[in-house]
């Protein structure tokens, strides 16, 4: 059983007049070559927009925000690997924290190596590594293409080098990581290893000789937090040469705390901003202190929040009609004032509108029709 309903016919009239969509017959429609070449241009253009929008669709960028660390309680995991010019019975390397709290370097490791200059291939990848770095110091927003292309990027750690084996072992590499407290503190490297001291602590140098203090050093890796491949730091690639036996390099480093969110990966690491000084130890001339290397961190209270942001699909397609609409009704109405301007210029004068006025009976003689005499016939009534 079908039941059929049918709209009065008034509201169907309504309805009909609400329409904005009107059609046109056929028959009233006219096309030309002009407008052919003007929709061609249209469809092109809303082509190659669509196509060069779908990019942007599929492109990301990154997303910045802060709030404050909330997270006091947890270690700060140091990692370090960097060759100093000396051998490593000479040298001790561990971290005072700004509560007097010395730190055990037990993951730390020494391996002599044979000197501090680098291989032929190592020299190509740390002259690279440098440009990267002055790069990224001049365009910051290549940083966020670091943060995409992590955990597929090329390798960041120093390639393998061969030694020749008839060389002493004249320096030597440290490397590692250590656990600190989340509080400003000192990591140094100096001459003679380091003891507990009941004030502090103590480096055992007296036994090393002045002409064997060489504290020039290349800094390979230095960063704070989880280890993320991939990652450039400020430090990585430094490297500094000694003009004199007594010689204080000194970093002055703020860590800020990073959550990482991309489609990849997602890491809790920290970033960091540094200065550097050095400065020939002289006691007579006044600059007092030890020879040697120290990185005096602070960490940050803010924190970091770095998201991965993607376009939603909602607004590509808003964009998308956009462009279309857009570029259509653009179109139109050039198409429409170009024509209107022909007109007005060219064919009125094809029309003869400014030739000068020509009397009616001589332009179309024959068309002229006289009307017929007028016949009246009338009566007239007289009576009385």
């Amino acid at each position: 059983c079908f039941v059929s309903f049918q709209f009065p016919e008034g509201t169907l009239n309504f309805v009909k007049e609400l329409d904005a969509f009107p059609k046109v017959p056929e028959s009233y429609v006219e096309t030309s070559a002009t407008g052919g070449t003007v929709s061609l241009v249209a469809f092109t253009a809303m082509a190659l927009l669509a196509f060069f929008e779908f990019f942007v669709y599929r492109d990301t960028w990154m997303k910045y925000e802060y709030e404050v660390d909330k997270d006091f309680s947890s270690k700060l995991r140091i990692n370090i690997d960097i060759t100093v010019a000396m051998r490593c019975q000479f040298v001790g390397a561990d971290v005072l924290d700004l509560a007097e709290t010395m730190v055990a370097s037990d993951g730390l490791q020494y391996e002599p190596v044979r000197s501090i200059s680098l291989s032929p291939q190592q020299r190509l990848w740390h002259r690279t590594l440098l440009l990267v770095q002055n790069r990224l110091r001049e365009e910051h927003s290549l940083q966020d293409v670091i943060f995409k292309s992590v955990m597929k990027g090329g390798p960041t750690a120093l390639p393998p080098r061969e030694d020749d084996p008839t060389q002493p072992l004249n320096a030597c590499r440290i490397h590692g990581h250590l656990y600190v407290n989340k509080v400003a503190g000192n990591f140094h490297i100096t001459v003679g290893k380091a003891i507990p001291h009941p004030r502090g602590h103590a480096h055992l140098a007296a036994l090393v000789s002045h002409e064997t203090y060489n504290f020039s050093h290349r800094i390979d890796h230095l960063s704070f937090g989880e280890e993320i491949p991939g990652i450039l730091n400020p430090l990585d690639g430094t490297e500094k040469v000694c003009t004199d036996h007594n010689q204080m390099f000194q970093y002055f480093i703020t860590i800020v705390p990073t959550k990482l969110e991309t489609y990849k990966v997602s890491a809790d690491t920290h970033q960091y901003s540094v200065t550097e000084r050095e400065r020939v130890i002289n006691h007579a001339a006044g600059s007092h202190g030890v020879s040697g290397i120290f990185m005096k961190y602070d960490v940050s209270s803010l924190r970091v929040l770095v998201t991965e942001q993607h376009m939603p699909l909602w607004q590509f397609l808003v964009r998308l009609c956009g462009i279309i609409g857009g570029i259509f009704s653009t179109t139109g109405m050039l198409h429409g004032l170009v024509g209107f301007c022909v007109d007005v210029v060219c064919c009125r004068f094809k029309l003869g509108v400014y030739n000068s006025p020509v009397p009616l009976a001589e332009k179309h003689p024959q068309n002229i029709m006289l009307p017929p005499p007028c016949l009246t016939v009338g009566t007239v009534f007289l009576g009385s």
